[in-house]
Order: structure tokens, then sequence, then C-alpha cells
């Protein structure tokens, strides 16, 4: 089997990573620009997962601007052939060992109540950090257009230890 490469993503790579949310067809699609700007200017806290020359999976995140130990996660995807076999989990280990993170003491994401995956995933990772997982509230589904749009639950896993 071929080994993964994970890496930074380059401007090159804004398209690819916006082709696979695509064809995901469960993570809000954002505008090509969007994921340019995240692997230019966001990208010592964005992780690429290519095999075989192909974009396979990525997560994309940032540092708050108001709590610089905090990171927020904002998108993670993996292509449907490689669903359930950890890759997810690899990603967020793969930015955690970065350099960029040493500072990092913990980490946020929102979730919506239907996206099982996401919560196992992130509550996976807290166990394997051995440190909480709290939920509160995030963004309403009263502040969405789209009136299918389900809240997003704010989840927050720290502190961390490096």
């Amino acid at each position: 089997m071929t080994e993964w490469k994970l890496r930074k993503p380059g401007v090159e790579d804004g398209a690819r990573i916006w082709e696979l949310v695509r064809q995901s067809r469960v993570l809000d699609i954002n505008s090509v620009y969007c994921y340019i700007m995240f692997c230019s200017y966001f990208s010592d806290t964005c992780v690429l997962a290519e095999r075989e020359g192909e974009v396979k999976g990525f997560v994309t995140s940032y540092v708050l601007p108001d709590r610089p130990d905090t990171l927020f996660l904002w998108q993670i995807g993996v292509a449907e052939s490689e669903r359930g076999q950890g890759v997810g989990g690899m990603l967020l280990e793969e930015l955690l060992r970065r350099d960029s993170c040493q500072a990092i003491r913990y980490l946020e994401t929102t979730i919506t109540p239907s996206n099982g995956p996401s919560r196992a995933l992130f509550a996976r990772l807290a166990e394997r950090l051995e440190t909480p997982i709290v939920e509160s509230t995030g963004f309403p589904a009263s502040l969405f257009p789209d009136k299918g749009h389900e809240e997003e639950k704010l989840y927050r896993i720290g502190p961390l230890s490096h």
C-alpha cells in the first residue's frame, strides 16, 4: 500500500481541497478563494494528506486572534474511499506535532448534532490526549439563512500538554 504524504498546503492546493469538499457531499462548500486563502495565510495550521499524488484528506484551522492559545479547527475532510480508516485522527495528530502548534492549549470546533462521525473523531482525540471535551452553544440555526442548516455546537478540547 502506498504511503501517506502529510504536508502543509500551498496556494495551488486550494482548488484541490475545494474539489474534495464538493465530492464529499457532507461538508459545507465554501468558495475556491476561501480555500486558497487558507492555504496561503494559514498553511502552518493546515494539513493536506496525499496518497499516490491525490488529495485524500485535509484539515483547515487557524489560531484565534484574541486567544493565541486556542486553535479553531474549521474543516476536516476525508475522501469517501478513505473514511473509517483513521485518516482524520492522523491529520489532527500531525497538526498538533507542528512547531506552529506548540503554544496551543485548547482546540475548538463546531459540529452539527447530526454529524456523528465528527463528534466521534473529536471524542477519540480528547481521549487519546487524555483531556476533557466540553460541548456548549456555538451558533444557533437562526443565524443561517438557509432553513435546513442545523445549529453548530461548540466543542472545546483541552487543556493540552505537549
